[in-house]
Parts: C-alpha cells; structure tokens; sequence
C-alpha cells in the first residue's frame, strides 16, 4: 500500500512545486527501505497489540487447561502448574501482524498473494485445532487425518496452479539440489509436484511439532526466515542470482518483504512466548508460519535448502517418526513396545536428562544458527 500511494503521489506531482518536496517517496521503490520498514512495523505491532491480545485470550477463556499429551506421556508434571492455563492461539497476534504489514509494504504480485493467501488457510487450519482442543478440554484437537487432508489440499492447489503457469511452471518441473548450479531432473513435473507437497506439509507439521517450550519454535522459526530473506532478495535480483548462478525467480523479491515481517512479527510475539511464557502460539501459529516457510522455499525453487535451514525442524519430526515407527515395530516383534528416545520430540527426550527449559531452547538456536549458516553456504559452494 506505502509503495502505490508513493507512487501516486509522485506522479501527481510531476511538474509542480510539490515535486522536490516529494523526491524522498522514491526510496519505496526500494526492496531493502521495504523490507527494514516491514521488519519495524511488524515488531512494533506485535508489542503494541501483544499485551491486548493476551487480555482478549483469557477474557475468552482461551487457555491452556489440559495437559499436553506429550507431558502426560513423558510424565512431565514438574511445569504443569506454570504452563497451565496460559492462553494460547496467540498466533493470531503473529498472522495479523504479518499480513497486515505485508500488505502495507509490499508489491502485491502473485507470489505474495499466494503465500498471504495459503498463510491464512493454514491458521485457520490451526485456529480450528487450537478451539477443539479448548472445547474438549483434553488435547484432543483435530483429528489428524483432517490436518493433512488439508494441508495436502492447499499444497497440491499451489504446485498445481506454479505448474500451470508458463512464468513458474519450472519452479515444479525442474528439480533443483543444494550445492548444485543445474537442475538435476527437468521436466519431472510430478516428482517436483511431490517434493512441492512434501515440502509444504511437512515443514508446517515440523514446525508444529516443534512448538514445545517457551520460544523455541517461534525463535527458530526466526533464525530460518533470516535465511530466507536472503534467499527471496538474491532470487528476485536477476544480476545477483546470475553471478551466483541461482534460479531467478520474477516477482520473488516481494517476498523479502514478506520474511522481513515475519521476523518483525516473530520477534514481537518472542517478547511475550521466551521463558516464562506469557502466551503460547498453538497451532494457528505453527501450522501457518510452518508452512509459510516451505511455500517460500517453493517460490523461490529452493525447497530442500529448507531441509538444511531447517535442521532443527527435521530433527524434531524425525525423532517422532522414528519414535513411533520403532515402537510399533518392537510391539509387533517383541509383543511390548520400545523406545529410542526417552520422549518425543526430542526437545522432550532432553527435558527427561534434566536439561532445564531454557537450556534446551538456547542450544536448539545454536544449532538452527549453525544449519542457517550451512544453508547459506550453499550459494558459493555450488
């Protein structure tokens, strides 16, 4: 909105007194101004309204009033007193946040309206889960079949629509890897169309499974959409992305708006989610900005630098995977089911050590820190 009332601005004072006056818009022509205006005003939204809508949760009765199914597992009853009844759905603050600053700053292409769009599915996906889980008062939420068939839906409407257009039909027919200059498959429309699908559940559920402890998704979640800042500027830049022998992407520069205010809304809501919590993102948090993550990995046809960005995300997921498909194996083996962890995911199997909360959030940042850099190493090593 910024960039189009500048622009009309100026071009209603071309040739008139007001037009050295007004010389200055120029400067929202300019992804980077955009993209710091974005990060600003995300962050200062989120401190503004953070307080309101804490008020507004436990007003609503929209807390935490049963036991996660993961501490009553893993029998983690030393920090039930504390996290119980901590509102939760905050992450409507980070999704309004970060779609009202979006639309403030950014260009509306294609790009951005799709991933807006596909954001506000998925919380509300999430929204859903969070309510029944209130209603039921039991954890519960929705039926997990529903969550994929969902997410599965919106997934495969947003690889099918990129594979129809001719200006991104690439995006899903080539198949490109980290640390190679080349697609290694062209023309593999369906198994790009898989990994597009894979990519977008499975990062959405990653980052759900995640959201544990006080801050530890929403601080990783952080530290990955710096990477993809990065990313969406280099793409979008036809110059940079030819020197860096990249895929360039039109239009995929708006994006870097896009990240900038998730990571203006992220820290706002962080503000109030670091230890001791104060509120919790629930699913309508962690399913969007999960999947935000894998639709912007897309667009910028760099979806499995996601897996190294996100290592943290993967770990999380893969120890649940693991966890379960090793207890059912031994089950059926054995007749009694063992276990590789002493809970999942693994954030919890390093509670059960006797690792503190906080200590397990700050050594999981040093490692997304550590996968972030990878990622980002990919552009030179090629």
């Amino acid at each position: 909105m910024f960039y189009y009332l500048a622009q009309t601005l100026m071009q209603a004072s071309a040739g008139t007194a007001w037009e050295s006056r007004l010389s200055g818009l120029r400067l929202f022509r300019y992804i980077t101004f955009r993209t710091a205006g974005a990060a600003v005003t995300a962050l200062m939204l989120g401190l503004l309204f953070g307080p309101r809508v804490i008020d507004w949760l436990k007003e609503l009765s929209f807390g935490q009033n049963y036991r996660d199914r993961a501490e009553v597992a893993g029998n983690l009853t030393g920090r039930e007193p504390r996290k119980m009844g901590t509102p939760t759905m905050g992450g409507l603050l980070i999704v309004m946040t970060l779609n009202v600053t979006t639309l403030l700053w950014a260009q509306w292409n294609a790009l951005v309206v799709l991933t807006l769009l596909s954001v506000m599915v998925l919380a509300a996906l999430g929204f859903y889960d969070d309510y029944t889980k209130i209603i039921k008062a039991s954890g519960g939420g929705a039926k997990s079949d529903v969550k994929l068939w969902v997410q599965g839906a919106l997934a495969l409407t947003i690889g099918l629509y990129l594979w129809h257009l001719p200006s991104t039909s690439k995006l899903i027919s080539d198949v490109m890897v980290p640390f190679y200059k080349r697609p290694i498959l062209t023309g593999a429309g369906l198994v790009g169309l898989a990994i597009t699908m894979l990519t977008i559940i499975g990062s959405s559920n990653a980052v759900n499974l995640t959201d544990g402890l006080d801050g530890l998704a929403i601080g990783c979640t952080l530290i990955v959409s710096f990477v993809f800042l990065i990313l969406t500027y280099l793409a979008g830049n036809v110059k940079t992305a030819g020197y860096l022998q990249i895929p360039y992407v039109s239009g995929a520069g708006e994006l870097t708006v896009f990240c900038a205010a998730m990571i203006g809304a992220g820290m706002g809501f962080l503000w109030f989610n670091c230890h001791p919590a104060q509120v919790f993102m629930g699913d309508t948090g962690s399913l969007a900005l999960g999947g935000a993550l894998g639709i912007i990995a897309v667009l910028i046809h760099q979806p499995l630098v996601l897996v190294i960005a996100g290592g943290v995300f993967v770990m999380e997921a893969l120890s649940v995977i693991l966890q379960t498909g090793y207890f059912k194996y031994t089950r059926r083996r054995f007749g009694t089911g063992r276990r590789l962890f002493l809970m999942a995911p693994i954030h919890h199997h390093f509670e059960k050590k006797n690792w503190h909360e906080s200590q397990v959030v700050m050594r999981f940042y040093i490692l997304c820190v550590l996968c972030a850099v990878l990622a980002l190493s990919s552009l030179k090593i090629r």
